[in-house]
């Protein structure tokens, strides 16, 4: 059987940690003016991705 290729964008997108993966948030590049410090400041974060989406993450990461 061949290997399964990866999705090279959510290979970007996506790292894997112990419980799952981790993510960027969005919403961080431009129309900055308008947004809080505060807001600004926890979207520098990275977050887990929530459980609903893990498996579609793991199809398009087969062997990350």
């Amino acid at each position: 059987m061949p290997k399964i290729k990866s999705n090279s964008s959510a290979l970007k997108r996506f790292k894997r940690t112990a419980n799952g993966f981790k993510h960027k948030q969005s919403f961080t590049s431009h129309i900055l003016t308008k947004k809080s410090t505060k807001r600004k400041r926890q979207l520098r974060a990275m977050h887990q991705v929530k459980a609903s989406d893990k498996p579609l993450i793991v199809r398009m990461l087969p062997y990350v």
